[in-house]
C-alpha cells in the first residue's frame, strides 16, 4: 500500500476496558463502527499527542507499513458517566470532542523480537527505522517495541511520542528540524537495516509535498489548537488551524532535503552496532 487511507469520523458509545501498559490511560471503545483503541485528548501531552499518531500513522500507510485503520472519535458529555474510577472519570471529562482511535485487533499479541523476528523481512525493517527517524519517533525499543502481532502480520502501533519537536515550536528552527536523532541508536529493528541508503530514495520518492498536504490536511481543527505563550494548554487558547498545519507541513518537507543527517545517523547507528552488539535487556541472564 502506498496511499493514505481516508479517515472517517465515529462515536464513541461505550468504555470497555482501559489499556494500562502506558501512563496515558488509553482505552477500548466500543462506537458505532466496532472497536477501537482510542488515546483521549485529555492525557497527557493533550491532543499533540494525537496529532503525532495521526501523522506518523498515515505517512506508515503511505510507506506500505501496516497500522491499524485509523478514526476520529468523538465523545460527548455523557459519555463515560457511569464509569467508577475518579482517574477514568476526569480523563473523559477532559476528552469530549475529537479524540484518536486505531482499530482493535482482535486477537493480537505483543511483538518480541526471540518469537517475532522471523515474521519480519529486511525491507519491513528498513522501511520502519527510516520512518521512526523520519519522525524521531524513540518509542521503538526492545523494552517497548510498540508492535503488534495478528495473523503472523506486524502492526505498528503508538505514535504519540513521536514529532517531539512540536511541544514547542517557539524553539524550532531548520537545524533543529534538519537534526540527525540520535536516539534511533536504540531502535529494536536497527541490526536488520541492512540497505537504508537505497530504502531512503524510495522512501523519499513516496514522500511527495502533495502527498505530505494532504496527511497534514486530515488533522482536525480541533487538534490544532495552540496555547500563547506562557499559558498552559486551554488557558487563553488561540486557534490557528492553517497556520499549525503549515509548520507541520514545512517541518516535514525540511526534514526531506538532502543532505539527510537522520539518514547518516541511521547509517553510523547500526555500524556501531554491529561493531559491539548489545544484548536486549529483556534477554539478558
Amino acid at each position: 500500500m502506498t496511499d493514505t487511507q481516508p479517515i472517517k469520523t465515529v462515536t464513541a458509545l461505550r468504555y470497555v476496558q482501559p489499556l494500562r501498559e502506558g501512563g496515558s490511560l488509553p482505552a477500548v471503545v466500543d462506537t458505532d463502527d466496532g472497536l477501537y483503541v482510542v488515546k483521549f485528548r485529555g492525557a497527557g501531552q493533550g491532543p499533540k499527542a494525537l496529532v503525532a499518531e495521526l501523522i506518523a500513522g498515515q505517512l506508515a500507510q503511505r510507506l506500505g507499513l501496516p497500522v491499524p485503520e485509523l478514526a476520529l472519535v468523538e465523545i460527548n458529555s455523557s459519555f463515560g458517566r457511569s464509569e467508577a474510577d475518579p482517574e477514568i472519570q476526569e480523563l473523559l471529562r477532559a476528552s469530549h470532542g475529537t479524540n484518536l482511535g486505531l482499530r482493535y485487533l482482535d486477537g493480537a499479541f505483543n511483538f518480541a523480537l526471540p518469537v517475532g523476528g522471523p515474521l519480519l523481512d529486511e525491507e519491513f525493517a528498513n522501511r520502519l527505522v527510516w520512518l521512526d527517524a523520519y519522525v524521531t519517533n524513540p518509542d521503538r525499543t526492545h523494552r517497548n517495541p510498540n508492535l503488534m502481532i495478528r495473523d503472523r502480520t506486524p502492526w505498528l502501533i503508538d505514535h504519540g511520542a513521536a514529532l517531539y519537536a512540536h511541544h514547542d515550536w517557539s524553539r524550532v528552527d531548520r537545524n533543529r528540524i534538519r537534526s540527525s536523532f540520535p536516539l534511533i541508536r536504540d531502535h529494536i529493528l536497527l541490526g536488520s537495516a541492512t540497505r537504508i541508503e537505497e530504502t531512503d530514495a524510495a522512501m523519499t520518492a513516496l514522500l511527495t509535498p502533495a502527498a505530505i498536504t494532504e496527511i497534514v490536511n486530515r488533522i482536525p481543527d480541533d487538534l490544532l489548537i495552540e496555547p500563547r505563550a506562557g499559558d498552559a494548554l486551554g488557558e487563553g487558547a488561540q486557534s490557528d488551524p492553517a497556520g499549525a498545519r503549515q509548520r507541520y507541513t514545512d517541518y516535514l518537507t525540511i526534514r526531506l532535503e538532502e543532505p539527510r543527517a537522520f539518514v547518516a545517523e541511521i547509517v553510523r547507528a547500526r555500524a556501531a552496532e554491529a561493531a559491539s552488539p548489545r544484548t536486549p535487556r529483556g534477554v539478558r541472564r
